[in-house]
């Protein structure tokens, strides 16, 4: 099934998206924006035990990312590597780096084609933009067990370019039913519905939630601190979200999820066109035909504990942005829910065309917000959805396709329904194509390149049990 479980997640400050723009490859959903693509929702693993994973197979990998930076001479194409990795019987050091070769290739070329005469003093000159320290990066992780059931996570990364440098450390506990996470970071970064990123100065966060169960019951306790205004990353001309604001909250959701298969092919061995025995799966989780409806339904509520003081805007026009906020509620409440229609085809064993796999979701973030759009009579504009985000449905449309062997090709898309009623046609909100290839040795895992032309960003990631 496409993901269910994001639109509890994506109610609540600890839901990862995959982004190249730190070396965890992840940014923080704001809460309160639509619910995310599915492709979108990071890796289940550090990046340094992707890098770690992928080196067993192949030596010495360089991944390559897309990820556009402040500083335009640098570009955005960058590649990232393992430094180091280190293990105990109950820790674990890693370190990671990251190269920006664009704006060295331009200073070297212009340095040579400057110079009267090639000699030694062009060779100094040239080895000197070899120490630019904006070319480079670094992040380290280091991980420490408590006890079996406990974990500590130091994280720090820097940027040649930024003076200021990030830093985390989060606590991981496992019950036996529910996982608890206390994470703080100076800064962390979120990432909106329209690609934009903000800085938050000091973030805090402890989350408790329940583990997945046969009767189809979750719940998610939160208790959340920002401090400190939020800092544009790559946006100016906005007011930052209002769940972003410096203020304490405390937030609590449930949902409930339900599938039922139309039709289902589970019994492999009276399957005359495979043979079990020679045919192993390139994911073991992809190997029943299917067509099935799912659904989720749930409720949430949150409560500003302290609102934080009187918020100030960044940039100019500081009196123009404290008038367009809007007014943080101090309690509010509210339904969510989604509905999917899955249909897969083939089992993923042969070469070719054994594979193809469509999911159409339909996401309400907030009834209340919908309820409201309805009984106001508010026509659909673009203003309706950019002030209101999460008052209007999704769909959410996943489509993957078998290329050859394990490789599928898979395409992520998000529509507004208030957009069907537009002149001007179909508005697509996001959009991330990818290419998977399939690890069989891995049982579910795969190497996955995906790109978001919205956010002009792309990069290669170690993905495990997706589904």
């Amino acid at each position: 099934m496409a993901k269910l479980r994001t639109a509890i997640d994506s109610s609540f400050w600890d839901l990862n998206i995959s982004s190249p723009q730190t070396f965890d490859g992840w940014a923080k959903h704001v809460p309160g924006s639509p619910i995310p693509l599915d492709a979108s929702v990071s890796s289940r693993l550090f990046r340094h035990q992707q890098l770690s994973e992928l080196n067993f197979r192949v030596p010495l990998v360089i991944l390559p990312s897309l990820a556009p930076s402040t500083r335009k001479e640098l570009g955005s194409f960058s590649l990232q590597s393992l430094l180091l990795d280190l293990a105990g019987n109950n820790w674990w050091l890693a370190a990671t780096g990251q190269f920006r070769p664009r704006k060295l290739i331009v200073d070297i070329k212009n340095e040579i084609s400057n110079a009267v005469e090639f000699n030694l003093s062009t060779v100094k000159s040239v080895a000197k933009h070899f120490i630019d320290k904006s070319l480079y990066s670094y992040g380290l992780n280091s991980q420490f067990a408590i006890s079996p059931s406990t974990s500590v996570l130091f994280a720090l990364e820097g940027h040649g370019e930024k003076e200021r440098r990030r830093k985390k450390v989060t606590v991981f506990h496992e019950f036996s039913d529910h996982d608890l996470t206390v994470e703080a970071a100076w800064p962390q970064l979120f990432v909106d519905h329209k690609g934009r990123y903000w800085d938050v100065p000091e973030s805090v966060s402890v989350d408790l939630s329940s583990l997945g169960s046969s009767s189809g019951l979750r719940y998610h306790f939160g208790i959340h601190k920002n401090g400190g205004n939020p800092q544009a990353f790559n946006a100016t001309d906005s007011d930052p979200p209002l769940s972003l604001l410096p203020g304490l909250c405390a937030k609590a959701s449930a949902t409930y999820d339900k599938i039922k298969y139309l039709w289902k092919k589970t019994d492999l061995e009276f399957d005359k066109d495979y043979d079990k025995d020679l045919t192993p799966p390139y994911d073991v989780q992809l190997t029943e035909p299917h067509a099935a409806i799912s659904g989720i339904i749930g409720s949430s509520c949150a409560s500003w504990l302290w609102n934080g003081k009187k918020f100030s805007s960044i940039g100019s026009g500081d009196d123009q942005a404290v008038t367009k906020r809007k007014k943080r509620s101090r309690f509010n409440a509210d339904l969510l829910g989604s509905v999917c229609f899955t249909f897969q085809h083939g089992r993923f064993m042969k070469e070719y065309r054994d594979f193809t796999r469509v999911d159409a979701r339909l996401d309400i973030s907030s009834a209340s917000g919908l309820a409201k759009k309805i009984f106001s009579g508010v026509k659909s504009s673009s203003d309706d959805i950019n002030d209101e985000p999460s008052a209007s449905p999704r769909l959410n449309l996943i489509f993957q396709q078998q290329v050859a062997g394990p490789i599928v090709f898979r395409a992520d898309s998000r529509i507004a329904l208030e957009s069907f009623t537009r002149k001007h046609g179909v508005f697509v909100e996001d959009f991330i194509c990818s290419l998977n290839y399939s690890l069989p040795s891995l049982e579910s895992g795969k190497i996955v390149a995906w790109y978001s032309p919205k956010r002009k960003e792309g990069m290669v990631e170690l993905r495990l049990y997706e589904f």
